[in-house]
């Protein structure tokens, strides 16, 4: 399935996110938009003092040179800051404030509460061996063009300093790890090493320091490759006879997901939905293979079950697809041709100014999905947005074309959409672009995870590939993803859906391809809640679009639509729901 890796620096590197040393220096006698908008400057500026990394992501470079090492005193810190932050935000009243600062304000007050019950209740640093790895950061200062490389380099080797007490730490943290999560830490560990053993030799020789300085880096970059090596020969030697198990549990799932998701329902509620939601794509989808039917298989009559005729509709579709080779070049086709289409149908205005560029998946992103989007962060507005696409290169034939089965030509098309255009990277243009940088750096997952779904359907309806009803259909299929990963994924950690129960559901209720069941196994053994974000973002966001639409009668637009709702950045949409609706403040005189 599609990863966000934009959501790797949000919301897994959120989980080390708030922390503060010290008080608000703010005069907490004026409460007007002005101070608040103050504040919250001065809130971002001591986050980033205790979270460098998170500030690299998202293009704020002041501290770039510093590793924080993840032990108790870190987590100390962070308690503290939530602490006083809480306080301070207690003294502002929401009624009071813009539209756009009661969002920030509710956002600011969940990711403290967040923070809090990350640290003292879910506690995933003694269990989540893959939380520790430093490779991501390091490959963003060297590959990122955003300072000279030199500058660059010499923050890289500043910040390589700590490295083996970050790891050291690391060991110490955990106590009865899960296992797939420590087989996700070796392989995304590993996969980190050629930036220090590779592409820092690469970018040396690009630059012009001195021979000295450049053995200087290269020695500690040694000592940093060896210090991941002991890690993970740490992780593969670890003798863990009762390891935790990767199943939140039902208290646990439904307390990640109101602070991640921030839905307006529960997660039960929200599973509940998508059951329905899958009964009433079955029955669609069931019409349409009826209609398509004569098509492929002429005087063949059709099978009683529709689920068995459905699947063999797809599964013919499904034979038309790319060769493995040409799986990045046919994506990088399609982009053109979904900007020509929006523009055709107006359906939101594009920037051409923001760089949409297509490569293959870096080493170190591996190992969870095979497509992603690469954002840059809100202060880093020229930066490039990669469309990272994972390599078949050393696949057996057998498991190729199962992927590319499951990524057919139709498939293909929706997926740009999703990643894409009008989806992820058009959203995240938008958002950098929002009047707040807070909605922007504690981003809501399904908010931006719903919008790439919503999209795709507006791009159906818009008559995208036709109006043929074998787009349709394929949607159908992509859009069953959604549904069951929210179903998947509360089962699983809520319940005990076994990966042959999974793997079934998938294969047989979703239509997904085997290589594609078998690999959303992994995805839902090594993360919790994040699959629920696309169908719960994409239901609020569908029924705000229909109320939306009443309340606008003849008025109504949906390029007006999408350009009101993506203007207040990627905050929950239940906030923005409040705020479209909200009735005109009166002017202050």
């Amino acid at each position: 399935m599609i990863k966000k890796i934009l959501l790797c620096a949000l919301y897994v590197l959120a989980f080390t996110a708030c922390k503060k040393d010290g008080g608000n220096g703010i005069d907490n006698g004026l409460k007007d938009d002005g101070t608040f908008t103050r504040y919250e400057d001065h809130f971002l500026e001591e986050l980033w003092k205790l979270n460098p990394d998170w500030a690299t992501s998202v293009g704020y470079h002041k501290y770039d040179s510093l590793l924080i090492v993840p032990n108790a005193k870190a987590r100390e810190a962070q308690l503290k800051f939530a602490k006083v932050q809480l306080d301070s935000l207690s003294r502002y009243e929401p009624a009071l404030l813009t539209d756009n600062n009661k969002i920030d304000h509710a956002v600011m007050k969940n990711q403290l509460e967040s923070t809090q019950w990350n640290v003292e209740q879910l506690k995933s640093y003694e269990w989540d061996p893959s939380s520790y790895n430093v490779t991501g950061s390091f490959a963003f200062i060297l590959n990122e063009h955003y300072a000279p490389l030199q500058k660059r380099l010499r923050s890289f080797y500043q910040k390589m300093e700590n490295i083996p007490a970050y790891y050291k730490a690391a060991e110490l943290q955990l106590k009865n790890p899960v296992k797939e999560l420590t087989d996700l830490a070796v392989e995304q560990n590993e996969g980190g090493l050629s930036i220090f053993e590779a592409d820092l030799a690469d970018s040396l020789k690009k630059s012009k320091l001195p021979d000295a300085e450049q053995k200087q880096i290269t020695d500690r970059a040694k000592l940093s490759a060896d210090a991941i090596k002991a890690y993970v020969a740490y992780l593969k030697a670890m003798k863990n006879d009762k390891p935790r198990s990767f199943r939140l549990g039902k208290d646990l799932y439904e307390a990640k997901f109101k602070y991640d998701i921030q839905a307006e329902g529960t997660a039960q509620q929200t599973f509940n939905a998508a059951v329905e939601r899958k009964k009433y794509l079955h029955k669609e989808m069931a019409k349409i293979s009826r209609q398509l039917w004569p098509k492929y298989f002429k005087t063949e009559a059709a099978p009683k079950d529709s689920l068995e005729m459905i699947s063999r509709v797809i599964d013919t579709l499904s034979a038309s697809h790319v060769k493995p080779d040409e799986f990045q070049s046919a994506i990088e086709k399609e982009i053109p041709k979904l900007t020509a289409f929006i523009r055709s149908k107006d359906l939101v205005t594009l920037d051409p100014t923001k760089p949409l560029v297509v490569r293959k998946e870096p080493a170190y992103m591996a190992g969870v999905a095979g497509a992603s989007i690469s954002a840059p962060g809100p202060y880093d507005k020229t930066g490039n947005t990669y469309y990272n696409v994972g390599s078949l290169k050393g696949w057996s034939a057998e498991r190729a074309e199962s992927y590319l089965r499951e990524y057919n030509d139709y498939i293909l098309q929706i997926l740009c959409i999703h990643e894409a255009i009008p989806g992820h990277y058009t959203q995240l243009v938008y958002a950098n672009k929002a009047p707040s940088m807070i909605k922007s750096i504690l981003g809501n997952g399904a908010m931006v995870e719903g919008w790439a779904v919503f999209s795709e359907q507006e791009m159906m309806d818009a008559g995208f590939g036709n109006n043929a009803p074998e787009m349709r259909l394929m949607w159908y299929k992509w859009h069953l993803r959604s549904v069951c990963n929210t179903i998947l994924d509360y089962s699983v950690h809520t319940g005990n859906m076994t990966k042959e129960q999974a793997v079934k559901m998938l294969t047989k209720e979703a239509f997904q391809q085997q290589a594609e069941a078998d690999g959303k196994w992994k995805r839902v053994s090594v993360s919790s809640v994040q699959l629920t974000s696309y169908f719960t973002g994409y239901k609020e966001i569908n029924q705000l679009y229909q109320d939306w639409q009443k309340k606008q009668a003849d008025k109504f637009k949906v390029k007006d639509f999408n350009e009101k709702f993506l203007s207040y950045g990627s905050a929950p949409v239940k906030f923005i729901k409040e705020a479209m609706f909200a009735p005109p403040k009166a002017e202050k005189k």
